[in-house]
């Protein structure tokens, strides 16, 4: 490391820190690893040993004409795996398309060595809009999307990257640094990876994949979220597979791993440590309300 080869001849880039059992961390588009640090950073701290790594044709792995699609996406994470020693007992969190790395991992791969896994923002189980997929996101949205793209990428980026974390006229969710830095890391992807990689997590149907998840799972998202939205995801996740746990952070937009840092620090730290974060959260609002109902004098 911080290279590792795949399967294919791909080099990609990994970083871990820290100490303890391995929780592999799968950034989102158009994004990379560094996207993960200020949880990598909190991880590590609490004994864990965090993983990252860039998907191919983001960030500093390398940029092959070839290999876009899920199947090959979840080969590179087992790779990843083998090639860091992460198994038995690694955890997977994914972010917005990550989640469909695991996915596709679990069924391609089986739950063999995993512990534990945890969608946050994801696009599973399926983001297109069908008939029987009435809540998921319109073509004419991925159509216009490319076309923006491949007309000025980099003026494309700086819109998607303010509905990413919500910013508006009134609501400024991150500061206009943290949007440059988004901004940086996705325009260090090639434009083929950036524009494959959106098809791919448009257009793949993950449906199939959920009776893979036999591990506990834990499923994050905002309920404010325009770039993926929760009702043909996250509640989608919750509704297919019994045992996950949904927990929704209301009002939250896409990026809560800027906009809700703290949170969901402390969700996945619970999580990991199999505690249930929604418990803790019960806990936190029955006290608030209870500070409501008896006002300190």
């Amino acid at each position: 490391m911080p290279m590792i080869k795949t399967r294919d001849g791909t080099q990609l880039y990994v970083k871990a820190w820290g100490q303890g059992p391995a929780v592999v961390l799968i950034h989102g588009w158009p994004l990379n690893a560094d996207s993960w640090d200020p949880v990598m950073n909190a991880l590590a701290g609490a004994g864990y040993r965090a993983i990252a790594y860039d998907r191919r044709g983001f960030g500093r792995s390398d940029q092959p004409g070839h290999g876009y699609d899920y199947d090959t996406f979840a080969d590179d994470l087992a790779d990843v795996l083998a090639a860091t020693d992460a198994r038995p007992g690694a955890a997977l969190v994914g972010f917005s398309m990550g989640g469909g790395e695991i996915a596709r991992y679990l069924s391609r791969h089986g739950a063999d060595g995993i512990g534990r896994v945890a969608l946050v923002s994801s696009v599973v189980p399926f983001m297109a809009k069908t008939e029987d997929n009435p809540d998921g996101v319109p073509q004419e949205t991925f159509n216009q999307m490319t076309e923006g793209m491949l007309a000025d990428r980099a003026k494309f980026m700086a819109g998607f990257i303010k509905d990413f974390y919500g910013v508006g006229l009134l609501a400024q969710p991150v500061s206009d640094e943290q949007r440059a830095l988004s901004w940086n890391h996705a325009m260090q992807a090639g434009l083929l990876p950036t524009l494959a990689a959106a098809k791919a997590f448009a257009t793949t149907d993950f449906r199939g994949d959920l009776a893979s998840f036999t591990v506990p799972t834990l499923v994050i998202h905002g309920t404010g979220d325009k770039t993926v939205p929760i009702e043909a995801t996250g509640r989608a996740v919750a509704r297919a597979v019994p045992h996950a746990m949904l927990v929704e952070y209301s009002g939250a937009p896409h990026g809560v791993f800027a906009t809700e840092t703290e949170r969901l620090i402390a969700d996945l730290t619970d999580f990991l440590a199999g505690r249930r974060p929604d418990d803790r959260q019960a806990a936190i609002d029955a006290v608030t309300a209870q500070m409501l109902i008896t006002p300190n004098v």
